[in-house]
């Protein structure tokens, strides 16, 4: 008998909801046949089997929460050497799946999940899902020293650290755990159970502000030249049958390339050191039905206007349905937060760890401004704050950085050569 166990798909996932079983029990399950689907806190995935034999047991019915690890079938007549029973992908996409590898020799220190173990020894193995061996291709990093975060220690996509990326350090262990505030609720509250993507919120929103010292920068921009520029590229988009691009688009174009021009904001805070990441791969919160994610734009520095929008567009489409691969997640190193849309004029944003900094866009408002002239004026103006880690960010740093921002957004054509 061969139990079948959720695994670890990303490194904020700890449970997952069942929420499809494809097999009943007395079905024939060869390798690579998809079995059900998962709805973890960012995508539904599918889960694919990693054995074969017969479905004797399903132990979690559909709508079933399971933490990682935890059994949720049973099949028989699996490989004689045991495997890890299921492997999980993403629908059209292969995707991580945890399994057990050879004991690491005792006299190694164990290593955290992404942190390479000291001087393996010749011949050691190691077991890794096929989305984890494609991006460790892609990376030129090499598995074999890596720890896995899955279930028997299988190597998962998250546990893939970027080439040459330093260890990543263990992370604080609080002394005590806070008291919890007791909410005086009575019979008529209407009581909501935390979904996986919300807990998942609170738990690294709550990290982020008792752990990263944040402080905060913000500046005003004069918006007319890039709302007029918006107007005219988009009278042309309409006339042409292209899409229309966003004030949006602008700003994460000019945030790439400023967070470029100043590496200390597009940076880690790593234990003994900091982490200047040699690309942008900028975040970008979207808000869904049960909470926020952040896709991340890979290379951003290096995208045009037009691939910026595009990109963000299909996203924001498959971050809505779920449908998110795990490695378009992940990965981030700045992040940008727009709730200009809502009408907000300005707030500050909370730190997305482990990156050292994110941006919060306010709405284009008109309002009276004094001119070069000194005359009062009619002017659109939009508010841009900087959320800093100050263990990595100094304020100087974060104001040369919003005022490389600032010249951009003031002059957008220079945004788009």
């Amino acid at each position: 008998m061969t139990d079948i166990t959720m695994p670890k798909l990303s490194d904020t996932m700890v449970e997952g909801t069942l929420a499809k079983w494809l097999k009943n029990p007395g079905d024939k399950i060869e390798l690579g046949d998809i079995i059900a689907e998962v709805e973890t806190d960012k995508a539904t995935m599918e889960m694919e089997a990693f054995d074969e034999g017969t479905l004797v047991e399903i132990l979690v019915p559909a709508g079933g929460v399971v933490k990682v690890g935890e059994r949720m079938a049973v099949l028989d007549g699996g490989s004689k050497e045991k495997k890890q029973p299921a492997k999980t992908a993403e629908k059209a996409n292969p995707a991580p799946a945890p399994a057990t590898p050879k004991a690491a020799p005792k006299t190694l220190a164990p290593a955290t999940p992404g942190q390479r173990a000291t001087a393996p020894g010749a011949g050691s193995r190691f077991k890794a899902s096929p989305l984890a061996k494609k991006i460790a291709a892609e990376r030129g990093v090499d598995l074999s020293g890596v720890t896995g975060s899955g279930p028997g220690g299988r190597i998962v996509a998250a546990d893939v650290p970027e080439k040459g990326a330093a260890p990543r350090a263990a992370a604080p262990v609080s002394a005590a755990p806070a008291a919890r505030i007791e909410v005086p609720a009575t019979a008529a509250d209407k009581r909501l159970p935390l979904s996986g993507m919300r807990r998942t919120i609170a738990e690294r929103l709550l990290a982020s502000k008792t752990q990263i010292p944040h402080f905060y920068l913000s500046v005003e921009i004069d918006a007319a030249p890039l709302a007029k520029l918006r107007k005219d590229i988009n009278a042309s988009a309409e006339a042409a049958g292209q899409p229309k691009v966003t004030v949006n688009d602008f700003v994460l174009l000019a945030t790439a390339r400023a967070a470029a021009q100043h590496p200390k904001v597009n940076s880690a805070f790593d234990g003994d050191s900091i982490v200047e990441f040699a690309a942008v791969n900028l975040s970008v919160a979207i808000s869904v039905d049960d909470g926020l994610i952040t896709p991340v734009l890979r290379d951003a520095q290096k995208l045009t206007l037009r691939e910026i929008s595009a990109a963000v567009k299909d996203l924001a489409v498959r971050a809505r349905a779920k449908k998110l691969k795990p490695e378009e997640y992940q990965g981030g190193t700045i992040t940008v937060s727009n709730l200009g849309a809502y009408g907000v004029e300005s707030f500050y944003a909370i730190i997305n760890p482990p990156q050292a900094a994110i941006l919060a866009v306010g709405a284009i408002v008109k309002k009276p401004v004094v001119n070069a002239q000194d005359q009062v004026v009619a002017g659109q103006r939009m508010t841009l704050a900087l959320s800093g880690d100050h263990r990595v960010v100094d304020g100087a740093a974060g104001a040369e950085f919003l005022a490389s921002l600032k010249k951009s957004l003031e002059t957008p054509a220079v945004l788009l050569f």
